[in-house]
């Protein structure tokens, strides 16, 4: 697992770079405010319910959540499943929408 931070995403996001994005928050959070990855609940990844990531074994994968807990453990649980090249993303969702 490495890290990325919202500035680093973003700038990646307008450069217009086709990304694969997983939101590992509730349903009702993704709701509120997503900036566009696959909705994938924690839960899911800690039952390995991750049948929507099998392509993405050995592509970069760039997790998010409220803070970045959630997110560092499922990069931690999907490379223990064989991925490669899992990304947080430091601060999560409050991270990104701060001034």
């Amino acid at each position: 697992m490495t890290t990325i931070t919202p500035q680093e995403l973003k700038a990646r996001l307008e450069a217009g770079e086709k990304l694969n994005i997983v939101d590992v928050r509730e349903p009702h959070e993704h709701a509120d405010f997503n900036i566009g990855g696959i909705l994938l609940p924690l839960g899911q990844v800690q039952t390995m319910q991750i049948d929507a990531l099998d392509d993405l074994k050995n592509e970069e994968v760039i997790v998010y959540c409220r803070s970045g807990n959630r997110s560092g453990q499922a990069c931690m649980i999907l490379d223990m499943m064989g991925f490669t090249n899992t990304v947080n993303l430091t601060g999560g969702m409050l991270a990104w929408q701060a001034p």
